[in-house]
């Protein structure tokens, strides 16, 4: 592919990677302790901290899709991580010193040593965890930057999700497609099998809709010397027994536009009923949840465009999110609150990008069911 059938599909993830920045917390180089350590009893009468199982997502320098999982007890570190493309698991072990300096050493299935992750334990707004260094070969060489960031999941016994991938180059009609999406993995609930029927079948509907445009746009007979792509990446806001909330990031190019686009997909799901979750499944039904939201909504993007040069204009931002059920139909579940995506153009110009919102539960606690789905969340 040359130079310039890349820069349209590297734009879109672009699109995508500063969209989801925006989701994260800034994240602080402070020394507090890493994680909040439960203790338990040792059988020798003293108190160990107990293990605690972390996963992460992120790259070791362009190579994108690695997936890590770390046992932490105390300052040894233990895990094994894989690249999605490959799907390879490779042994991890390692430590984390008082000012959480950490280092892992990987290992291949012969138990021999491949590398060595050194870089920093951090922890953002969001209690969420970072990890930021440098990986290299045993002996030191070949050192290239890798960055992890941790995903909320706390799935009970050996559940986790493993992301998924759709590939596919068609050379006749100049398009790329690359897709990762969630699948949990190790459960014995059936609702997790219907929660992966979904999951997949939400990213294969956008394929299909995109293979069927770049027929149509064959048919038209538009000429360039630019491909076009489509990126699909996924975000997990929330997962454990009871709930998963996905935020999909869906980003494209269409040979001969003037600019890529991108848009927002989130698929919420209570795995205790197995159903899909709709937003008013949260509220109590006499409650008037989406003018609270919306109202919380506008002054925060108020708030958010004043740092921003007023990208936002008032009349866009009082439209885009206004009390409409089309306005909220991309928000996913987190401990601290609802996030609410606004895709491009929803509530500014294109120039301005896609922007999220963040509602603490605090501000919308009257409105949500005591016994509903984010019920345990309101304090």
């Amino acid at each position: 592919m040359s130079r310039k059938q890349q820069t349209p599909l590297l734009v879109a993830l672009l699109l995508l990677s500063c969209a989801a920045c925006q989701r994260r917390a800034t994240v602080t180089q402070q020394t507090p302790p890493a994680t909040t350590v439960t203790e338990q009893q040792s059988a020798a009468g003293g108190v160990t901290p107990a293990p605690e199982v972390k996963y992460f997502r992120g790259s070791i320098g362009s190579a994108l899709g690695l997936q890590m999982k770390l046992i932490r007890e105390g300052q040894k570190l233990i895990g094994t991580y894989y690249y999605q493309k490959v799907g390879q698991k490779i042994d991890l072990r390692g430590t984390i010193d008082q000012a959480n300096n950490v280092a892992l050493e990987e290992f291949d299935d012969k138990g021999k040593q491949t590398g060595v992750f050194k870089g920093l334990w951090t922890i953002d707004e969001a209690g969420l965890i970072g990890i930021a260094g440098n990986w290299t070969k045993p002996d030191g060489d070949k050192q290239t930057a890798f960055s992890l960031h941790q995903e909320p999941i706390e799935f009970s016994g050996p559940v986790e999700i493993a992301g998924k991938q759709i590939k596919e180059k068609n050379k006749q009609l100049q398009y790329e497609i690359d897709v990762d999406y969630p699948q949990i993995t190790g459960s014995t609930n059936p609702a997790a099998a219907k929660f992966n029927q979904q999951a997949k079948a939400l990213v294969n509907e956008e394929v299909r809709s995109f293979r069927a445009a770049m027929t149509d746009l064959a048919d038209d007979e538009v000429e360039t010397t630019t491909g076009s792509d489509l990126g699909i990446g996924y975000t997990v806001a929330l997962a454990n027994d009871d709930l998963i909330s996905i935020d999909f990031g869906v980003g494209g190019y269409y040979r001969g536009a003037a600019h890529p686009n991108s848009h927002s997909r989130v698929l919420n799901f209570d795995l205790k009923s197995g159903k899909l979750l709709k937003l008013a499944d949260l509220f109590k039904p006499e409650s008037r949840y989406l003018q609270v939201i919306s109202d919380y909504c506008v002054k925060d993007l108020q708030k958010q465009s004043k740092s921003k040069d007023n990208m936002l204009d008032d009349a866009s931002i009082r439209s885009g999110a206004s009390p409409s059920a089309k306005n909220y139909q991309s928000w996913t579940i987190t401990k601290r609150g609802l996030g609410i995506n606004f895709d491009s153009y929803q509530v500014g110009p294109y120039a301005a990008g896609p922007q999220f919102v963040l509602v603490p539960y605090t501000a919308i606690k009257e409105a949500i069911k005591p016994d509903g789905p984010i019920g345990a969340f309101v304090k």
